[in-house]
């Protein structure tokens, strides 16, 4: 399985518009970052998780020609937003598979209530099979996806893991229960936005407990806003088995 981060930034990307914080005047690629989402391929098969506003550029800069699906962790903005871009899949491939919870399909319903009208349908507009989730594993393109329930402040959001690799993102607390399935990974990828404590999501400190916990063999940290630094800085401080994600990075399974 190859995985490439389309994008590892948080809502608002890196640099921020109008911004003058040292990060975003930053011309080091790496401090660079697109709204957060992973490419995951293997076989014959192109799956992506979450589709945020940065979804058209992210499919162009890896020349994605195919997609065989979406998978939704939750539905904020920076993680839906960019479903109207898989027209040119639609166009070439038929109805496109979106798997999410119930909650995110009503939430996809509403934003996007032209891609689901049944009557006089917009020819233009793409069409969608829903795959609605719950927490229990779920099959797609012959793998097994098990979905790590994880806490977003006070909402429930999905991680994913697939065969040795997991990717949460958004979390701020995990149970015990779900910590279960998250025991001997290859590869861990996990949310960690800046230095600072934050209501609704790990911040590098808590990441970094996190992982010492779990113990993956590797572990990457994405969702990055531009207060935890620059990325050749932070990447120096953090543990042996512990890397900063940056956009465009590959990694194979």
């Amino acid at each position: 399985m190859e995985i490439t981060f389309l994008g590892t930034g948080t809502s608002q990307g890196i640099p921020i518009i109008g911004s003058k914080h040292p990060v975003c005047l930053s011309q080091n690629p790496k401090d660079k970052r697109l709204r957060v989402s992973l490419l995951l391929e293997w076989d014959a098969y192109t799956f992506v998780i979450d589709c945020g506003p940065d979804f058209r550029q992210q499919m162009l800069n890896q020349n994605v020609e195919q997609l065989d699906g979406i998978l939704y962790t939750h539905e904020h903005n920076d993680h839906i937003i960019g479903l109207d871009d898989v027209r040119p899949f639609y166009f070439k491939q038929g109805d496109i598979n979106l798997y999410a919870s119930e909650r995110v399909i009503k939430a996809l319903k509403k934003r996007f209530d032209y891609v689901f009208e049944s009557y006089n349908k917009y020819p233009g507009a793409p069409s969608v099979n829903l795959n609605e989730i719950v927490n229990k594993p779920f099959e797609v393109g012959g793998k097994q996806v098990t979905p790590i329930e994880v806490m977003h402040n006070t909402l429930p959001i999905f991680g994913f893991r697939v065969d040795n690799m997991a990717y949460i993102t958004d979390a701020k607390t995990i149970s015990t229960t779900e910590k279960q399935k998250l025991k001997n990974l290859d590869v861990l990828i996990l949310n960690a936005l800046r230095r600072e404590p934050h209501p609704s999501h790990l911040n590098l400190e808590e990441a970094l407990a996190l992982i010492e916990e779990l113990k993956p063999k590797k572990a990457y940290l994405t969702h990055i806003s531009h207060l935890l630094g620059f990325h050749d800085e932070v990447e120096c401080e953090l543990p042996e088995n512990v890397h900063l994600a940056y956009d465009n990075l590959k990694l194979t399974l």
